[in-house]
């Protein structure tokens, strides 16, 4: 499918929910014709799961990585600037699976050609680019999905019903850990002063992009970027945004205009550098008939409370309510708590639709028009959220963030830290 016959084709209607697209007719066995950003490592898994349409483009600064790539899909023209793959005519869709500081940069390009994009989690690098993806893809009106593969799963679906149904009542608190960093990557270290040689597979300006020019180190690539601060968002934003999920959507913590309270503890903060360790505090107001509720986050070698940690399971969740807890670990079914009482207990009958694949669920939306379950509508709002514990970790203070107003309104320095500068040539406008 080309994509001058899709906008032929579409509706300049307004949406009628969230996550659907104005669709163009589309024939059974008519494929997208689609490019994928970043083709190693997560984005090897995601160019394997869109497969079954036309690859027809392939971008990667590792020309080892790519060349591994093109070999499976010898059609595919390749590149190593993305800012050249997108300026091809006959694209549909595109897949972004870059390091975090390129998500917001190359997304927004594809979004400004009318293309439909899944990008990878974190949808963005800083809190500002969240708000300007969900806006232009609302502009735009195309299929999008951020790269949770958990988001619909089964026991997620079991996990937010639960919720949304007060099966233990209302939630006051709500407790979320994980193992990260230090398993994976390091944090809370000191830019390396060797200067090794780039490897001559490596394009490492294109690597670097809207990040300011440094010197190339394997401190940084290929995976342990997520821990400096110029390129990554840290343990929150690489588990975070699958963890902190069913709350944020059963808990119905996004989109309502009002001020979070943001707090985080943990070792002085690095100017180059993540955390070894964070706790924290997210605190929501009133949301319709749901009560106040404290969501809190945990990372590291970070121990929650004694009352808590018996019943929180290592890189999951706990949700305290007024007459029961919740405990559901990642990818897994949730469990109602204490057993004895809800020994009898008759779950809700399932109301969430199951998904038929998260790649699958956004190859269907482009096609049909049909809704995503982390569309940017709803994964802007939420990487706002996220991201702003690394913002108050970073100025050392509660931060008091407007929505509405897209501004921490206590800390100027938690303000300026809601975005970011960008090289020449790698802005979001330009």
């Amino acid at each position: 499918m080309r994509r001058r016959d899709f906008l032929a084709g579409a509706s300049v209607a307004g949406l009628s929910a969230p996550g659907l697209v104005s669709a163009a007719v589309f024939g059974a066995n008519e494929r997208l014709d689609i490019g994928v950003i970043g083709v190693g490592g997560r984005g090897a898994g995601d160019l394997a799961a869109v497969s079954g349409e036309n690859i027809v483009a392939l971008c990667d600064v590792d020309s080892d990585r790519l060349a591994v790539a093109a070999k499976k899909h010898p059609k595919a023209v390749t590149y190593a600037d993305y800012r050249r793959m997108l300026d091809r005519s006959d694209l549909d869709a595109v897949v972004v699976a870059t390091p975090d500081h390129h998500h917001a940069v190359a997304t927004m390009r594809a979004l400004r050609r009318g293309l439909h994009v899944y990008c990878e989690k974190p949808l963005t690098h800083t809190v500002h680019e969240a708000r300007m993806l969900a806006r232009e893809a609302a502009k735009r009106k195309v299929a999008t999905q951020m790269g949770t593969q958990n988001h619909q799963h089964p026991g997620y679906l079991r996990l937010v019903e639960l919720l949304q149904s007060d099966a233990v009542g209302p939630i006051r608190e709500a407790h979320i850990i994980t193992d990260r960093p230090g398993r994976f990557w390091a944090q809370g270290v000191s830019l390396p002063k060797e200067r090794p040689a780039t490897p001559s597979s490596l394009s490492w300006d294109l690597w670097l992009g809207p990040a300011e020019s440094r010197a190339y180190h394997s401190a940084f690539v290929p995976f342990r970027w997520r821990g400096w601060w110029d390129f990554g968002c840290g343990a929150i934003g690489d588990m975070a945004i699958h963890l902190m999920d069913p709350a944020f959507w059963g808990l119905d913590l996004g989109g309502h205009g009002g001020t979070v309270r943001v707090s985080s503890m943990g070792p002085r903060p690095h100017v180059h550098s993540g955390p070894t360790w964070m706790i924290t505090k997210f605190e929501f107001g009133q949301r319709g008939e749901r009560p106040p509720v404290d969501v809190f986050w945990y990372e590291g070698v970070a121990q929650p409370p004694a009352s808590v940690a018996a019943e929180l399971p290592m890189n999951g969740s706990l949700f305290i309510g007024d007459k029961g807890r919740i405990a559901c670990a990642h990818g897994k079914s949730p469990q109602l708590l204490p057993e004895e009482t809800f020994r009898d207990f008759e779950p809700p009958k399932p109301f969430l639709p199951e998904s038929p694949g998260h790649h699958r669920q956004w190859i269907d939306a482009a096609k049909t028009g049909s809704a995503t379950g982390s569309h940017f509508g709803y994964a802007g709002p939420f990487t706002e959220i996220v991201l702003l514990g690394n913002v108050a970790y970073r100025v050392g203070e509660t931060i008091e963030y407007d929505s509405k107003k897209l501004k921490v309104t206590n800390n100027r320095v938690a303000n300026d830290l809601l975005g970011k500068e960008y090289r020449k040539g790698w802005g979001l406008t330009e």
